[in-house]
């Protein structure tokens, strides 16, 4: 059987958006590393992603050590990403891998195909050179399997990246089962087998602190902490990712993301829902925040009912505006967080 290649929408999107070109870039023979940190640094440039020069090279350790990157912190800042932008400089696939509470092994490593197994029991009836053994041998196969992510990284003859996202919402019974693809590269299927890895993917794991993440993986990995991005560093993810907006608004909305996330929202908006603000105030022609905009602005920003509910009190919008407009004069003129927002440690 033929195996299929997957490949993830937003590893797609990065593609398209950095102009469908090859790399020529990935990781060196059995899979090890890129070539060199600074070009690493023109590919993740190539593809808008704004970094820093620890967090580039913790990608550039992980790729040479073998070892899987833990990003953890709050949801929407960044975390998911990371892998996305590390397939692209690779110029290999991502492999995903969406954890959720009750996951079990049958999602991530996959089970046999009864229906396939049943048509080739179907063409053997009949066959005087059939017997039980030999036919209980040929379904036992990975002819027969459908592959979950996890076994499809190792099948892979050219390294992948297989992003394991939130696996802070997996019992710690399935954490444990992880350490024997993360330690020993190397998957045990019922009536087939270990199955070794025929490649080693560039691991990330993301977790957003529901529950916390056991000592054993984080032994076996290195680790990125990551925060909602500061007023400056926000200013320059939105100045790369829309174009043809208007610069001084992407200030101002750096500086309203900044306030939205300190109004003790249920939901935080993510750098993602900034850039389809930023979007959608574009596609409107509106290059200023004001407190009119309200009602058209609050799908974008409000996803829960009570957030709702707190930004159509009379103040509420009227509020984040101001601090928005406060937080923008807290900048130097360099463009540097002085006394009102200082910059968050990220590690």
């Amino acid at each position: 059987m033929r195996r299929r290649q997957h490949v993830s929408l937003e590893t797609s999107i990065i593609r398209h958006v950095a102009g469908g070109s090859s790399s020529s870039m990935g990781f060196k023979e059995r899979g090890r590393v890129f070539s060199s940190i600074q070009e690493l640094s023109e590919k993740l440039e190539t593809v808008k992603y704004v970094t820093d020069s620890v967090t580039l090279k913790v990608i550039y350790l992980a790729a040479q050590m073998q070892k899987p990157v833990l990003a953890e912190g709050p949801p929407g800042s960044g975390k998911t990403e990371l892998a996305n932008v590390v397939a692209f400089a690779a110029n290999t696939r991502v492999e995903r891998l969406q954890c959720y509470e009750g996951i079990n092994e049958e999602k991530a490593i996959g089970k046999f195909d009864e229906s396939l197994q049943r048509l080739y029991l179907s063409t053997q009836n009949g066959s005087a050179s059939a017997d039980w053994s030999s036919l209980r041998r040929d379904l036992h196969t990975l002819d027969f399997f459908q592959e979950g992510p996890l076994l499809r990284a190792i099948l892979y003859e050219k390294p992948c990246v297989l992003l394991i996202d939130e696996i802070d919402k997996v019992s710690e019974e399935f954490e444990a089962e992880l350490l024997e693809v993360l330690s020993d590269w190397q998957l045990s299927i019922p009536k087939i087998g270990t199955i070794k890895a025929k490649s080693k993917p560039f691991v990330v794991l993301t977790s957003n602190e529901v529950r916390r993440i056991g000592d054993p993986l984080r032994r076996r990995s290195l680790y990125l902490r990551f925060e909602h991005p500061t007023i400056e560093r926000e200013t320059q993810i939105l100045d790369k990712r829309t174009a043809g907006a208007d610069p001084e608004l992407h200030g101002q909305l750096a500086g309203f993301a900044y306030a939205l996330r300190g109004y003790t929202l249920e939901k935080a908006p993510s750098i993602a829902e900034m850039l389809d603000l930023a979007e959608a105030l574009k596609i409107l022609g509106v290059n200023k925040i004001t407190p009119e905009l309200r009602d058209v602005l609050l799908p974008l920003i409000a996803k829960t009912q009570n957030d709702r509910k707190r930004l159509l009190l009379r103040d509420g919008f009227e509020s984040l505006v101001y601090d928005t407009q406060q937080h923008r004069r807290g900048l130097g003129h360099d463009g540097q967080e002085e006394l009102v927002c200082r910059e968050r440690p990220r590690y």
